[in-house]
């Protein structure tokens, strides 16, 4: 049986979900995080990114773009777009996920919670807000 696909605005209201989480995450202070309040942090700004490509990949298939072969194709596409305003923060964004595992050094989780906070979070809320009024086009 073939199963349908969320819609545009679902996808949406879970990335704002997702957001909601990430932001509650990083209103604390990143130099008093625990362990698990920073694998927290992370588990959710991946979850969120996650999200925003779901929805990004959703818009693009209805402007008959796609299916994309990773996450950087998809925002490459999505900046020309002009659904998200910083390509290249977008692709660091990619390229510290892809780079990032638990099982590194301590140092090298800070940073990227320290790249998450500093960078990341605002670009997820920019991108928020430019796919909302997208959708009341």
């Amino acid at each position: 049986m073939k199963t349908t696909s969320p819609s545009r605005e679902h996808l949406l209201a879970q990335f704002s979900d997702a957001i909601e989480d990430l932001n509650a995450y990083a209103s604390r202070n990143k130099n008093s995080l625990t362990e698990k309040q920073s694998l927290e942090l992370i588990a959710s700004f991946e979850a969120s990114h996650e999200m925003a490509l779901r929805v990004i990949n959703s818009y693009l298939a209805t402007m008959g773009k796609g299916p994309f072969s990773g996450s950087r194709d998809a925002t490459v596409e999505a900046f020309h777009a002009e659904l998200i305003d910083d390509g290249k923060g977008w692709l660091d964004m990619v390229i510290d996920r892809i780079q990032y595992s638990p099982v590194y050094d301590l140092e090298n989780r800070q940073q990227f919670i320290s790249h998450i906070l500093d960078r990341y979070v605002g670009l997820l809320g920019r991108f928020e807000d430019r796919m909302k009024k997208k959708m009341e086009e």
